[in-house]
């Protein structure tokens, strides 16, 4: 069912790849923050999720108001589907089965699940299919940099909708642009206090980019494995259930851990659904770290080493200690920006410079996030990104 899926998608990779080879760069952007212009779509919107209430109950506000863009989205994935079987028979699949799954996931998810789908009439399964997709379809750019007083900050890119359907009038994806509109930021609160805060796709209860004020920042990257989520899922829908999806990891521990080692723990040690990078920032000097997870164990973690001169960690979606596909080599133009921005310069405001340098930033990129511990800050930016913009 999910692999069939895959395989539409596919089908527009061929058309795509011949437009951008050599991958399209540009030399390091320097003019970029405040946001503005072409490649900013909006700041994006913040919701408060009470954790007090009831988890069926957590997400109605933000679904009321998201819910024809929520609605849109998944008519455009249906869309891909029926491409594949005209008959509705693969949607229809969707529709029967997965709601078999919402009970075996790990509480409150699956309440949350649930009450999106009462929130907005999307069939239960095409909700859960939502949340399931960032499983293995997620390609982004995480940094974490340290300034000259000893200052974190942490940004991320959030790339998504490789080869869901590509749109050859407008040179865009369509699930990217579908995307965009259910962008939100997210403070979550317990007892009128702010737990931590995220940037979310309205309807999907997992996290992928968050911070727990003034203890730690997370951003989770997803990492290409033989032994990937694909077969993770389906461990999962056949009864092997001693691993933990990821995107519930890293909401239970921007929940629940409370400090940078704690979270790192947890992260490193905890058996997964699927293979990932988890970029962790702390609130120290020389606390941040990559740690790349096989789906049993981290391997070759990378940390900050600022006596060595590495004051800042960067990863796409590439183990560290291999080349990039040259084909999507989004590593070496974000450390080139890097290095000639300088420790001596760091902020959010060149930070966001290299992020929006192309092909950091490309027509996957949906929203740009930018925290800072110390202060307990998280903004994000809706972007775009004009032609000529590499595809990925």
């Amino acid at each position: 069912m999910l692999l069939s899926l895959l395989y539409v998608i596919f089908l527009s990779f061929t058309s795509v790849i011949s437009q951008y080879v050599p991958p399209y760069t540009e030399d390091c952007r320097s003019d970029m923050y405040p946001p503005s212009g072409p490649t900013f779509k909006g700041q994006v919107k913040v919701y408060t999720v009470n954790l007090d209430l009831p988890p069926r109950k957590r997400w109605s506000e933000v679904i009321t108001e998201k819910k024809n863009d929520l609605v849109s989205m998944i008519q455009s994935i249906k869309d891909l589907a029926d491409a594949l079987v005209p008959s509705g028979k693969l949607v229809d699949l969707v529709d029967r089965v997965l709601p078999m799954m919402i009970d075996t996931l790990p509480y409150p998810f699956n309440e949350e699940i649930k009450g999106i789908a009462d929130a907005s009439g999307v069939p239960l399964g095409e909700v859960i299919l939502f949340n399931i997709f960032y499983e293995v379809f997620t390609v982004c750019t995480s940094i974490v940099a340290e300034d000259p007083d000893g200052n974190l900050v942490h940004a991320r890119n959030l790339d998504f909708g490789l080869f869901m359907g590509w749109e050859v009038k407008n040179h865009s994806w369509i699930i990217t642009e579908k995307l965009k509109p259910l962008v939100v930021s997210v403070d979550f609160q317990r007892n009128n206090q702010t737990v931590f805060k995220s940037t979310n796709f309205a309807g999907y209860v997992g996290m992928l980019t968050g911070i727990r004020p003034h203890l730690f920042t997370l951003t989770m990257n997803e990492r290409f494995s033989l032994d990937g989520g694909y077969i993770g899922i389906l461990e999962w829908i056949l009864g092997k259930r001693d691993g933990m999806w990821m995107s519930f990891l890293t909401r239970s521990v921007l929940e629940n851990a409370t400090s940078y080692t704690e979270a790192k723990k947890l992260l490193s040690d905890t058996k997964l659904l699927a293979p990932a990078y988890f970029i962790l920032g702390g609130n120290q000097s020389g606390e941040a770290c990559i740690i790349t997870r096989s789906r049993t164990h981290s391997i070759h973690p990378l940390e900050l080493d600022i006596k060595s001169g590495r004051w800042y960690v960067l990863e796409t979606n590439y183990d560290h200690w291999k080349e990039p596909l040259f084909l999507d080599d989004r590593r070496t133009p974000a450390m080139k920006c890097m290095n000639q921005t300088a420790q001596a310069n760091i902020s959010v405001k060149t930070i966001y410079n290299v992020l929006s340098t192309k092909p950091v930033l490309n027509k996957l990129t949906t929203y740009t996030t930018l925290m800072e511990v110390s202060k307990g800050t998280l903004e994000s930016f809706i972007r775009d990104c004009p032609n000529p913009c590499m595809p990925w």
